[in-house]
């Protein structure tokens, strides 16, 4: 009995053995020992191990070929690797060796564009600058030979043309604050040479009587048969041209081909050469005068001693009209206004339109003004002068329009697009006596606060009311009624806004060094304008007396305006924010054969949490922006990125992707989806900003949860899990997919896996394609 019970108890400790972990064993040995029949234990132990020995053996033979033949390939495997070993290991030092020269040539060629680009940015400003220098010279030596009207063209092409091109140098801005002093050293030299030539004709007019006189009296005892020559005292000719000009008439030549601007010639038998006015005396100074003020134009005094001369000429013919019986009459002093309202106005109107100042222009309308009451006064008729100044006025408004428009770009130019801090009341009322702001929630906040535009606003305003009085200053005195004079105004309003500050915002918008927060701030300007329109149209209306609800009433465009420039910076918004978005995904850098990453979440790519990270900061300039712009332009960046990303995936130049590089475009995405959930615009309802990434999501879905089955059964089913994944997108990531498989993988063939996945990627892409052929049929 008690040999049973230690067999047993010998059985059950090899069981024990056999299966409990060798760390714990010794308490079972402990037992054996403890006993009488330890050496009955260890015959059952042999016994035992024996038993295992027969087993592992049989098991051995079993599998003895097959391991025999596992060997053997890799063995052949292990050739074939050390020579791709080998080759990669060429390869690589080739291409290091390579890419050392590379590397090196593109260093070298760095340094080369860098080259052309500052020979080529210094050829562009020698190209504006030379002409500026050979003008400048050309213009000092027609100075130094006193070719005066030359010169002022030379002046006028300088000024005009070369200058605005070349650029702020500081020899430009020496000259340009030359020109002026040129143009005045011209008008005095040509002036006193013309006075300089108004004595010397004094002292030879005698002489020149004389010669006159004599030649008309030897034309007297001419012959007859001679036909008389033309009488003039400019020129001469000499006894020799006179006997051929005698020849010529025997002969049947007409005697009036011999006219020339000379002084008649003397008898045929003096060979003496009369002289002429042009021999007596210069009349260059004459000419090179007209030409030169006919290029400097009028002076404001000049206009004035021109009108004091005609009133003069009129108050003495009326006078002698008034106070003498038959000497002249009402009809002959009438016809004579007429005759002199018709020159003075082709004068005015040709002189008058190279004027190109509009304070001058102002200034020559005060004096016309004066100048048709002070003859109406007298009772000559001067409609036609008031006619002709509604004719200046359109001159005056384009002249108005230029200025306006240098001053428009000046204040884009200077304004830093930044809200105006103010510190103190003061500020704040001077800020809000130029610029009608509405906003009570404003004012309740302590100081220092922001006004939420910039210097922008209340400049442009300012200047738009300066525009409507400089309008109004030229409607004065023309006898025009306060309804003419509201409807000039409105209209010429109307064109500084549609044309002159339309186009200048449109410059604003568009220039190249203009950001998203410039543009921003452009856009919340141009709203606080569009909502200042009504004052203006009050402000018009205060001035002309003229309600702005009459039927008649010109409209102002204003609201179309600043609208329009809204719209523009907002598509310029959304335009630069697609190209910085850009700008980060040309730094993804996806590693299309990673490998399946295994254990905890994979994080995002570094240009994507750099690009989240600019989305945030940007958005948050936004606040400001009215509700949709700030929405569109959030909804637009994030379509923007999901589409590129989805073109990175479909891109033809890829033609093989893991499911590891899926994972970790999976990732990229997740890290998109947080920056959507977390509203970084508000007014978005629920998950909508989350619909820009829901065709990547689905698709991501699809491929990383292998979910090919649910997608082939619902397929076309308004509640399908994957309805927005196309089939022709997922059948062209499928592909790329199975070349991975089948190129990129050196022990596909030894492993049943992989063997398996890509039969069942054949599998899904050969129902891809059934489905395509049944839907498209």
């Amino acid at each position: 009995m008690a040999s049973v019970e230690t067999a047993a108890e010998h059985e059950r400790i090899l069981r024990e053995i056999e299966s409990t972990d060798t760390n714990c064993i010794g308490p079972t040995l402990r037992s054996v020992y403890d006993g009488q029949e330890h050496g009955l234990f260890m015959e059952k132990l042999d016994a035992r191990i024996r038993n295992h020995d027969r087993e592992i053996e049989k098991m051995c033979n079993h599998h003895f070929q097959g391991f025999v033949d596992s060997i053997t390939e890799l063995l052949k495997v292990r050739g074939e690797a050390q020579k791709l070993k080998n080759q990669v290991t060429e390869t690589n030092r080739r291409l290091q060796d390579d890419g050392k020269d590379l590397m090196s040539s593109m260093e070298e060629l760095k340094q080369c564009r860098v080259q052309q680009r500052n020979i080529a940015t210094t050829i562009d400003k020698l190209t504006h600058c030379l002409p500026v220098l050979e003008m400048y010279s050309r213009l000092q030596e027609q100075m130094k030979a006193k070719r005066y009207y030359p010169a002022l063209c030379t002046l006028e092409q300088l000024e005009q043309t070369c200058l605005p091109r070349a650029g702020q140098y500081r020899f430009c801005s020496i000259m340009a604050e030359n020109i002026p002093k040129l143009r005045i050293q011209i008008r005095d030299t040509a002036m006193a040479q013309l006075r300089d030539f108004l004595e010397s004709i004094r002292k030879h007019s005698d002489k020149i009587g004389e010669t006159a006189i004599r030649q008309a009296q030897l034309q007297r005892s001419l012959d007859s048969s001679v036909s008389p020559q033309p009488r003039a005292l400019i020129g001469r000719r000499s006894r020799r041209e006179a006997a051929a000009g005698t020849e010529s008439d025997g002969q049947g030549g007409s005697p009036s081909s011999e006219q020339d601007s000379g002084i008649l010639d003397v008898d045929e038998e003096e060979e003496e050469e009369v002289p002429g006015a042009q021999d007596l005396v210069d009349f260059s100074p004459v000419y090179r005068c007209l030409h030169i003020y006919t290029v400097l134009h009028e002076t404001l005094e000049g206009y004035r001693r021109y009108f004091n001369q005609i009133v003069g000429f009129f108050v003495v013919e009326d006078h002698v009209l008034h106070t003498t019986q038959g000497l002249v009459n009402r009809a002959y002093v009438e016809e004579l206004w007429e005759l002199a309202l018709s020159k003075i106005i082709a004068a005015l109107r040709t002189h008058s339109s190279y004027c190109d100042d509009p304070d001058l222009v102002l200034d020559l309308k005060n004096l016309i003004v004066l100048f048709a009451d002070t003859l109406q006064g007298y009772g000559f008729p001067v409609s036609q002068l008031f006619d002709m100044l509604l004719e200046m006025r359109e001159q005056y408004g384009e002249i108005l329009l230029k200025r306006w428009n240098i001053t428009f770009r000046q204040v884009l130019d200077q304004d830093n697009y930044s809200p105006i801090p103010v510190s103190t009341e003061d500020e704040f009322r001077h800020y809000t006596s130029q610029f009608p702001l509405q906003d009570p929630e404003l004012e309740k906040l302590p100081f220092p606060k922001k006004l939420p535009f910039s210097e922008f606003v209340p400049k442009v305003y300012c200047q738009l009311k300066e525009f409507i009085y400089a309008c109004l200053k030229y409607s004065e005195d023309l006898h025009l009624s306060s309804t003419e004079v509201d409807d000039m105004i409105r209209k010429s309003t109307n064109l500084l806004l549609t044309r002159t500050l339309s186009h200048c915002l449109q410059y604003g918008i568009k220039k190249k060094n203009v950001g998203l927060a410039e543009l921003v701030q452009v856009i919340i300007n141009t709203t606080h304008l569009e909502q200042s329109c009504h004052f203006l149209e009050e402000f018009i209306s205060n001035i002309t007396n003229i309600p702005p609800d009459t039927v008649n009433a010109t409209k102002l465009y204003g609201t179309s305006t600043f609208k329009d420039a809204r719209h523009a910076a907002e598509a310029e918004i959304y335009t630069s924010l697609n190209a910085k978005i850009d700008q980060f995904l040309q730094l993804a850098d996806y590693d299309w054969m990673a490998a399946v990453q295994g254990g905890g979440a994979l994080t995002a790519s570094d240009y994507l949490i750099d690009l989240i990270a600019f989305l945030k900061s940007t958005f948050s300039v936004f606040t400001n922006l009215p509700g949709k712009v700030a929405q569109t332009a959030c909804m637009s960046a994030c379509k923007h990125i999901s589409t590129s990303l989805m073109q990175l995936l479909l891109d033809p130049e890829l033609r093989q992707i893991s499911m590891g590089a899926l994972q970790q475009l999976n990732a990229d995405v997740q890290e998109c989806e947080g920056f959507a959930r977390a509203g970084p615009v508000a007014g978005f309802q629920g998950d909508t900003l989350l619909l820009a990434f829901s065709d990547l999501r689905q698709l991501l879905d699809l491929f990383t949860q292998w979910d090919w089955s649910t997608y082939l059964a619902d397929y076309g089913k308004p509640t399908c899990k994957y309805l927005r994944v196309n089939p022709h997108t997922a059948l062209a990531l499928l592909e790329k997919m199975r070349e991975t498989s089948r190129k990129n993988n050196v022990f596909a063939q030894f492993r049943k896996t992989d063997r398996d996945r890509q039969k069942l990627i054949d599998t899904v892409i050969k129902q891809l394609r059934n489905l395509i052929t049944q839907h498209h049929a």
